[in-house]
């Protein structure tokens, strides 16, 4: 989980696949974080890709960073509405203050409860492991 964990952070930007009905649905992300051993991304909970993740937790994240090398995490995730977790984002992540606060009732954190996390490179090697 380290290893993505430290692949998305390196990688600045990466994208968040959900589904909404039978159409996919990408959009780019910033904020991910380890709590409690476990992998966590920052939405509004008022957005879209909120509801599609409560309503099918199933996602994919996609990014690839300077080396040529990319990654793909794919698991399910549940949401979390403990003000510790929020705390801690908004310590790690500082320029989140600018949209959310702990009583803004549309910060949201979610973390995967299960997945695996691929990376690959161009010359076709590829790890994967568990979150």
């Amino acid at each position: 989980m380290k290893k993505a964990l430290e692949f998305l952070k390196e990688s600045g930007t990466f994208y968040l696949a959900t589904t909404e009905g039978d159409q996919p649905r990408v959009r780019p992300f910033g904020a991910v974080f380890e709590y409690e051993e476990k992998l966590y991304i920052v939405t509004n909970n008022k957005k879209d890709c909120f509801k599609q993740m409560l309503q099918n937790p199933k996602v994919e994240i996609s990014t690839m960073n300077k080396k040529g090398q990319w990654i793909r995490v794919a698991g399910e995730v549940a949401n979390d509405d403990r003000r510790e977790v929020k705390e801690f984002a908004l310590e790690a992540y500082p320029s989140l203050k600018r949209m959310y606060s702990l009583d803004d009732g549309i910060f949201a954190v979610l973390y995967f409860t299960k997945g695996t996390a691929s990376i690959y490179s161009i010359n076709g090697e590829t790890e994967t492991f568990s979150l």
